[in-house]
């Protein structure tokens, strides 16, 4: 590998180890559009589960403690369910069309929540809603290790404050990217080479999480609303891009 694809590989690790520490997900939504210029798909779908797996574990014990099982298990249940299915639907996704389709959710949705200053508080469906929103991440997670946007778009307008928000995301993306990691590697999708990116990797993700863990400390409920939503629509600007291109 050259010295520039070397710096492009670790500079999209530390981007979306950043991403990663300051909202609990975002690692592929943005270093998707950044390894792909040097690395093929092949490669850099299971370098990004491990690397979001590396920086949601590297997160301070402090985030941790303030999850709330609660609402996390509901969306674990059909996270883990869904993920198995990558098996039979990859075969029979379109790439382009499946990023094109995310892409222009992640446009339209965040832009209206955020111009909405009203505090939105669904309860409709309960858990049995959270478990369905988790079983379609689960999909989206072993596909393309985008497990988050759609549990993210749910739980922001669920009425929950930041470190509940925050505890829904980490956990429910840090267990269905294990899982889908998993998978991959007894199908034999986890190569050298790959380890070896994960190594070149490594300390870009890990310092990269540590800075974010740093800044959301720092947010108040309404920042990391903003972050978060603002996160989500830059990466459908980038899953647009990628599509149509």
């Amino acid at each position: 590998m050259s010295p520039i694809a070397s710096a492009v590989v670790l500079f999209g690790a530390l981007a979306g180890g950043f991403v990663s520490g300051l909202a609990g997900f975002g690692t592929a939504l943005i270093v998707l559009g950044i390894w792909l210029y040097v690395l093929p798909p092949s490669v850099v779908v299971p370098l990004i589960l491990i690397c979001s797996i590396i920086s949601q574990t590297s997160t301070p014990p402090s985030i941790w403690r303030s999850i709330d099982f609660g609402l996390v298990w509901p969306f674990l249940l059909g996270g883990l369910a869904g993920v198995p299915l990558r098996t039979l639907l990859i075969a029979h996704a379109d790439p382009a069309s499946f990023k094109l389709g995310v892409g222009v959710l992640l446009l339209v949705f965040p832009v209206a929540l955020h111009f909405n200053r009203r505090p939105v508080a669904l309860s409709f469906g309960g858990r049995i809603a959270d478990t369905g929103i988790g079983f379609v991440g689960g999909i989206l997670g072993g596909l393309a290790g985008l497990s988050g946007p759609i549990p993210i778009l749910w739980a922001s307008v669920r009425g929950w404050d930041k470190d509940q928000r925050r505890g829904v995301f980490q956990t429910f993306n840090w267990t269905v990217l294990t899982a889908a990691f998993c998978l991959q590697a007894g199908t034999g999708f986890i190569t050298r080479e790959i380890m070896s990116l994960t190594l070149l990797a490594l300390p870009g993700t890990i310092t990269g999480a540590w800075l974010g863990a740093r800044t959301y400390r720092a947010l108040s409920d309404n920042n990391f609303r903003d972050v978060v939503l603002g996160i989500l629509f830059l990466s459908g600007i980038t899953l647009v891009w990628s599509s149509l291109r």
